[in-house]
């Protein structure tokens, strides 16, 4: 199993939208790379520092780390700072997020081939991550209990690779 960090906006469409794929064994959503005390939801909304991010463990073996960030940036702004859709502010900027130092020449390449459709440098974030706060058990997989709820991504974009 591996690990990667991925804030793409909202937290709760970028959580829905991975957890589609084969190969992605779980994931949880909470609040990374910010100040070294957890946070709350509201201190996060008050530009705390930190960003909403989804934790994916993944079995490589079924899904490698360039497929897997590929998806991320389909549904990602790669360009805009601090926004992704409606959703605006510093806990709403995109980031790739690692723990294993083995894992950053996927991630440059990935960068690498999304800075070349994009056609610019990209705005997102592209560090080792230095901290994550679980979000509240509300937060969790909140578009499975809300299925009416807002979301930056399109509806289309969570059925690409249905597990079941």
């Amino acid at each position: 199993m591996k690990t990667i960090y991925l804030a793409g906006g909202c937290f709760w469409g970028m959580q829905k939208f991975i957890d589609q794929f084969e190969g992605v064994l779980a994931t949880e959503v909470g609040y990374a790379n910010g100040p070294d005390t957890p946070p709350s939801y509201e201190d996060v909304c008050h530009d705390s520092g930190h960003a909403e991010t989804v934790r994916v463990d993944y079995d490589e073996g079924k899904l490698s780390l360039d497929t897997l960030l590929d998806m991320y940036f389909l549904v990602i702004d790669p360009l805009s700072v601090n926004r992704q859709g409606g959703d605006e502010g510093i806990q709403y900027r995109t980031g790739v997020y690692y723990t294993d130092e083995a894992q950053r020449p996927a991630i440059e390449a990935a960068f690498a081939r999304a800075e070349q459709k994009a056609g610019a440098k990209l705005a997102v974030e592209l560090k080792p991550l230095k901290n994550f706060f679980s979000a509240e058990e509300y937060h969790q997989k909140y578009l499975d209990k809300n299925p009416g709820g807002y979301c930056h991504i399109p509806q289309h974009m969570m059925h690409l690779d249905r597990k079941d």
